[in-house]
Order: C-alpha cells, then sequence, then structure tokens
C-alpha cells in the first residue's frame, strides 16, 4: 500500500517525535553511548524550546518506560491541584469552569521533575550532556516551524495589550516568529546554564541530578514560578486573576512510579497510565471488540469502534479521576464489557452512557448531564490540546481562529525511543504552552494549565481537590507480545488520543506485516476519524453528541455507509486526523523499526 515514508529499520537506535531536530537529537545522544532514557530527556528538553506552542517545562508528562528484561513502569508527571485549589474558592470567584489561561489553572508543574526522575534511575548522562541541545537551540536559535507564528498571531492582541513578557520574547519588534529566521530564548538558556552552575559542586551525576530537583522545589527556579502565580493575570473568564500556587506546593510534590494499567488482546499485553489520565479508555475500546471483527476499514468496522468509543468516554467521564475510587478492574472485566457490548446497535448513539461496574450508580456532573440526553446539538467545542488564550471579546473563549492553512487546532508532542539494548519508552509531553499563561520573565517559560480539566462541581471523580491529580488525556503506550516489550507508540491530540492510538493498534496488529516486521508507516497513514460525543476535556468543554470527524481520504462508500447509520460525519483534510509517531523491535531478531506521522509536517523518524 502507499505509505508517505518508509518504516525504518535497523539495529542500533530508533527514535520517533513530533519534531525532527528533537529527534535528531535525542539519536544524538544515543550515538554518543547514552541509552533509551538519556535520550528521552535529551529530546523533551529539545522539544520545550521547538514546540513551545505545544509544551513547556512547566507543564506535565507521563512516561512509559519498559527496560530490557524489565517489567513495565509508569513515571507520572502530573502535578497535583494545589492547597488552595478548591471547588469552594473558585465558585467563589463567581467561576462555573476553571479558565482556560491564567494561572487559576496551574497545578503543580510535573513534568521537569518526571525527567529528573527518570534521568537518575535509568540514565546513565549527566544531566549537562542532557540539556545540552536545548540549551544550544535556546541560545543560538532554531528555525521555528509555521505553526509557532501561527499560534502567537493568534494571541498576538493578548500579548501585546496584557501578558507583555509574553509579547517581549515573541512578539519582538511586534514580529511574530516566521519560518527561516532563528527563533531564540535567551532567558531560558539562562535557567538551565544557572541550574547547572548551581549544581556543579552538588557531587556525582546521580548528587547533581538531585540538586536540581531541589532548585526546581525551592530554588530560583520556584520562587520565580511562584511569582508569577501571584501577578493578577487575564485570563478566559475575563478577570484578572491570581492562582493558588504557593512555594509549600512545589516543595511537597515529586514524580512518582506506578504500575501500568494493562488489559491482554489477541496476544498482545496493551499498557497505560492508571484513571488519573483517560488511558484506560484504549483498554476499555478493546475490552469492547468483540470475538470477530467487520472487514478492517469497512463502514461496518468504522462503525463499531465509533460506538465503543463513545461507550469508553463515557465511562471516562463517570468512573475516571484521581478524586475517587476507580473501579478498573470492573471496567475491564469479560461481564462488564459483554453486557456494554449489547448497547452498539446499527445506528449511532448520541446520548452519554456510562455503565455500572460491580452495580455502582455513576455520577454526571451538570456539565456532561447535557450531552447524557442525547439530545442532538453543540455545546461549543474547545481548542483541543492545547486550549489558545484570547480575550473575553472573542465569541467562543478558548477557541482559536482559522490559521491561514485551515488549521484550528492546538496540539501537544510526543517522542517514543528504543535503544540497542532493548530499552524503550514512550512519553507525551505537553502543557506549559506559550499561550497557556505569560511567559515568566525570569525563566523563558509560562505555568501550565491543567487544571481546566477538572469540575467545579464537588463529588465527581475529577473535581477539583486539592493534592489530586486533574485527570489528564495525555496517553503514551507501551505493547507487548507474548510479555516481551515489542512496540512504544503515542500521538497529540487531547480527547482524540486513545481514538487514534487505537486505530493505529489495530491496523498494526489486523494488516499484514512488510518487510519481515511491523507496518508502522501503513498504520499511521491509513486514514483516520474521532468523534466528538462526550465532553470536551479543555475549556470550555464543548461536546457535539453524534459527530464524526474524517479525512477526506476515507473511501466514499465507508461515508456514505457511516451516515446511513445516523452519524453526523464531517469531511475534514485529507491529512487532519492524528500525529503518531512509534518504534517497536522485535525479541527474535533484535531489528528495530520506527515511523512518524507525515500530518503537521514536522514529525519524523530517525534510526539505524
Amino acid at each position: 500500500m502507499f505509505t508517505t515514508r518508509p518504516t525504518l529499520q535497523g539495529t542500533f537506535g530508533m527514535v520517533s517525535s513530533t519534531h525532527w531536530l528533537a529527534s535528531q537529537s535525542a539519536m544524538a545522544v544515543l550515538e554518543n553511548g547514552g541509552n533509551a532514557y538519556d535520550a528521552a530527556v535529551a529530546g523533551a528538553f529539545v522539544l520545550h524550546v521547538v514546540e513551545p506552542h505545544l509544551n513547556g517545562p512547566a507543564g506535565e508528562v507521563p512516561i512509559l518506560l519498559a527496560p530490557a528484561g524489565g517489567e513495565v513502569r509508569v513515571v507520572c508527571g502530573q502535578g497535583v491541584a494545589p492547597a488552595g485549589a478548591s471547588v469552594a474558592h473558585y465558585r467563589g470567584l463567581g467561576l462555573d469552569l476553571v479558565p482556560g489561561t491564567g494561572p487559576l489553572a496551574a497545578a503543580v508543574p510535573g513534568a521537569f521533575d518526571a525527567w529528573m526522575l527518570l534521568l537518575r534511575d535509568y540514565g546513565t548522562k549527566t544531566l549537562a550532556d542532557v540539556l545540552a541541545h536545548a540549551v544550544g537551540y535556546a541560545e543560538h536559535g532554531h528555525p521555528p516551524v509555521e505553526n509557532i507564528g501561527a499560534t502567537v498571531e493568534s494571541v498576538r492582541e493578548l500579548f501585546e495589550t496584557e501578558w507583555t513578557s509574553s509579547a517581549d520574547l515573541y512578539l519582538p519588534d511586534g514580529k511574530a516568529p516566521r519560518p527561516g529566521e532563528p527563533l531564540r530564548n535567551p532567558a531560558l538558556a539562562a535557567t538551565w546554564k544557572r541550574l547547572l552552575d548551581e549544581v556543579a559542586g552538588a557531587g556525582d551525576r546521580v548528587a547533581q541530578i538531585e540538586a536540581a530537583r531541589r532548585v526546581w522545589r525551592t530554588g530560583f527556579i520556584a520562587e520565580a514560578l511562584v511569582r508569577q502565580s501571584r501577578r493578577p493575570t487575564m485570563d478566559t473568564s475575563g478577570e484578572r486573576r491570581t492562582g493558588t500556587l504557593t512555594a509549600a506546593d512545589l516543595a511537597g510534590w515529586s514524580a512518582t512510579y506506578e504500575a501500568p494499567a494493562t488489559y491482554d488482546w489477541n496476544g498482545w499485553t496493551v499498557c497505560k497510565a492508571g484513571p488519573w489520565s483517560q488511558g484506560p479508555v484504549l483498554l476499555q475500546q478493546l475490552a469492547l471488540l468483540p470475538p470477530r471483527l467487520p472487514a478492517y476499514g469497512s463502514a461496518d468496522y468504522v462503525h463499531l469502534l465509533i460506538e465503543n468509543c463513545k461507550l469508553a468516554m463515557a465511562d471516562r467521564e463517570g468512573w475516571y479521576g484521581d478524586a475517587a475510587d476507580v473501579p478498573l478492574a470492573e471496567l475491564l472485566s469479560d461481564t462488564y464489557n459483554a453486557d456494554r457490548r449489547t448497547l452498539v446497535g446499527d445506528t449511532a448513539s448520541y446520548a452519554l452512557r456510562p455503565g455500572h461496574p460491580g452495580g455502582r450508580v455513576p455520577r454526571l456532573g451538570a456539565h456532561a448531564s447535557v450531552a447524557a440526553t442525547g439530545a442532538p446539538g453543540t455545546v461549543p467545542m474547545g481548542a483541543g490540546e492545547p486550549t489558545v488564550a484570547k480575550l473575553p471579546t472573542s465569541p467562543v473563549p478558548g477557541e482559536p481562529e482559522a490559521a491561514a492553512d485551515g488549521g484550528t487546532r492546538g496540539d501537544t508532542c510526543h517522542l517514543d525511543i528504543v535503544d540497542r539494548w532493548g530499552n524503550m519508552v514512550a512519553a507525551t509531553p505537553s502543557g506549559g504552552w506559550l499561550q497557556s499563561n505569560p511567559v515568566v520573565p525570569e525563566l523563558g517559560f509560562p505555568l501550565g494549565t491543567r487544571l481546566q480539566m477538572t469540575w467545579l462541581e464537588e463529588g465527581l471523580p475529577n473535581s477539583l481537590t486539592p493534592g489530586s491529580r486533574p485527570r489528564t488525556t495525555l496517553t503514551p503506550s507501551i505493547a507487548l507480545r507474548d510479555g516481551v516489550p515489542v512496540m512504544a507508540f503515542g500521538t497529540p491530540g487531547g480527547d482524540q488520543q486513545d481514538q487514534w492510538q487505537l486505530h493505529f493498534l489495530l491496523a498494526v496488529a489486523l494488516r499484514e506485516p512488510v518487510r519481515g516486521g511491523l507496518d508502522l508507516q501503513g498504520a499511521i497513514d491509513a486514514p483516520n476519524w474521532h468523534n466528538d460525543s462526550f465532553p470536551g476535556s479543555f475549556f470550555p468543554r464543548g461536546m457535539r453528541p453524534g459527530s464524526v470527524t474524517v479525512e477526506s481520504r476515507m473511501p466514499p462508500e465507508v461515508v456514505a455507509g457511516l451516515r446511513r447509520r445516523g452519524h453526523d460525519v464531517t469531511v475534514g483534510d485529507a491529512w487532519s486526523e492524528g500525529r503518531l509517531c512509534a518504534v517497536a523491535r522485535d525479541p527474535g531478531t533484535g531489528i528495530l523499526s520506527a515511523a512518524a506521522n507525515a500530518r503537521g509536517m514536522q514529525g519524523y523518524a530517525v534510526g539505524r
């Protein structure tokens, strides 16, 4: 079949990420003797520099790692709600939703500490080694991708009138970044240089990493982040507000290790982060599959996956979150899913239908209950991932203007790496986007906005709760065959991530291999789709019951078949759904492979 690129194959190492500079920087670390974890940290910090509209150091990241010969583990780099971030406090400010931008939406930053934990325990390189590429690009500049400038233009008025520290960095002399003209971030370079200077005398490699973690939590970086949180800042509510993040919040949180949530399907074992993320949605979709599937790519096949997704997403809304005990074993059980499977009929459902695992009764919040009625219609959608800040004059707060190329949504980042020893890592860095909060002038990056994913209603699984993690959409994957890790994959895309990843996984599993290996590139390039029949995770938390958005490359007979089944089908651009990355390793031969998404024109795989 036609593919945009070949699936790469080799024996030394493979990297796939959403930006070619991150991929090549990570590959350079492998070439210099580093392992997959060293390379991942280096690539992640480059992503902060070259995709600042998609992620930053004060954002968050879930990381899945599969050490050669070891057990798959999850590094939770999702920070918690600050101690002062309660429903009562936000309601007292007159808010019904957490703003999509500004310091009130900031959780405790999680990404930096997660990467430090991974580097300390699984890496081999020093902090200076892995930061070198990011420092170089921040100090000397990099050729920015077009979407950085488009994003800055979409928030120009906000930057120039309110978030002036962001204008200083991204609109010097009134000009937005443009391809071919180096984009520099001297403040970020200075931050990392000062950090390295402060930890240089701490001792060996591990001691220096531990010292860096302390500087982030209690040193000059923490002090600057807290100062920024206390500055009145215009947010999507149309008011200038201060945040809740304190020095004690930063000092008291650290990244942690967890066992993954898993599900076995047709010889595959898929590993995800737990239900503080949306990761188990992919597992539930696998559990809902019948023993015999319709023909791959047919209207019946696509209809089945759409309807299964609606059921899994309804359970996400009814059951997932860090503020409740999630009955995950029941949600993945054969009995529960056999019963849920009977709800999938021949026509599209417009209702939000969470199940009753173990006889429990789900509770939906007021916002989600609008979708639960099944009434046709639209609640305005948010900007996807990330939410784009707008002045309150925007008719739909958080909704971005259409860019010149027709694109309207933001996104996030992803990277996958496998090395010659068989170590494997998948990570989805996000948050702390340039359009989330003003740039902290002393640091060169902004706070994040992940608290916008919580509800300002008590008693829900994802209620805003001090000390609890907001449920994140970030959801990297590792897949095993017969108990051995064989593939790491993931994608940007907010609520779409575990839709596109399922479609990719099934395309790999159900189709013939190529050139003696998995058809990673063919599975990434296959026509893709998503639905929005559930409350979105981003401000203003919109939904489109019954919706399906497909690429125009979807066969016309499939589109017609979906419409006959009652789906509200929107035909999008030919290459508009998903930004998948993937790497793989054949445990029998040791052959490594990788592929990257051509959509967005910046994701690349490298390797040899």
